[in-house]
């Protein structure tokens, strides 16, 4: 069963809801150790006192802000929980904003709220009233010795939270975004719709995988059993050419496979879909 991040209320007006928080996703990778080459024995860090000249145990481990080299002021967990905000308990929805005003670049993680039995009501009124208005909340929250500002935005019948990243931590990079001095032609712009409309499909999230991760347990797999595996194919790039005829045979290829594609469609399906249709 999955554990919960968080537990508290969310509170909007006089409103509360109980919720909980759970993580909405995490990177699934194949985790690689690092080994002695020698003995295949798996190294470890462990926590060793220089001072002491010793291994010291997790128990005798405290936290410690360093103001200048060498010195540091110590915390202790009492210490931390005297500072710690109200919205490590409560999350208060500061403001509504329209969700077509926040790009998905300012998303850090992503969690469901799942409201306690006692506020499934209020939840679902703020949830509806979201998904009416086209609103996301913008709230405190208090979690793992952190404050955060999270957004609260509907999702699949429910209401998702996702950390903010603050206007300090968006970072530049040079010449983003500097292009008045590129001019585009309106026939490059046409060709370019037109490629774009061919490779526009509906979103499916399960169509995407890694195929690093698929091909590193293909050779995990095969080394297991003392097998050799096939190199992963890797297609020859074209060679520059002028932007016009790059767009002219890319808009052929990707017209030719979309015919393609179409009869496996129409079979599936009984019926044409609605871009082959319009």
């Amino acid at each position: 069963m999955a554990l919960s991040s968080w537990r508290g209320f969310i509170s909007f007006g006089l409103v509360s809801i109980p919720v909980r928080l759970y993580p909405a996703a995490r990177g699934s990778r194949i985790g690689l150790h690092q080994l002695h080459k020698v003995c295949k024995t798996r190294l470890r860090q462990p926590l060793f006192c220089p001072t002491c000249n010793r291994i010291v145990d997790r128990s005798e481990v405290v936290k410690g802000y360093e103001y200048e080299k060498g010195n540091y002021t110590l915390l202790d967990e009492e210490d931390i929980k005297k500072i710690t905000p109200e919205s490590a308990r409560a999350m208060e929805i500061l403001a509504f904003v329209k969700g077509d005003q926040v790009d998905p670049l300012f998303f850090d993680s992503s969690f469901f709220l799942v409201p306690e039995a006692e506020g499934r009501k209020a939840y679902e009124l703020l949830l509806k009233t979201m998904e009416e208005m086209q609103r996301y909340g913008i709230a405190k929250l208090t979690m793992h010795q952190r404050e955060h500002t999270v957004f609260l935005r509907p999702y699949d019948h429910g209401i998702a939270l996702h950390t903010m990243y603050l206007a300090n931590e968006i970072r530049e990079a040079p010449g983003y975004g500097k292009n008045d001095a590129v001019k585009l032609t309106p026939q490059e712009i046409k060709l370019a719709e037109q490629l774009v409309d061919n490779l526009s499909e509906d979103f499916d999230l399960k169509k995407y995988h890694d195929e690093f991760e698929t091909h590193l347990r293909a050779l995990i797999e095969a080394k297991q059993k003392g097998r050799e595996v096939a190199a992963a194919p890797h297609p020859q790039r074209a060679p520059v050419i002028d932007m016009m005829t790059a767009l002219k045979k890319s808009l052929e290829r990707s017209g030719a496979a979309r015919k393609r594609s179409a009869p496996s469609k129409l079979a599936h399906t009984g019926r044409p879909s609605r871009r082959a249709a319009s």
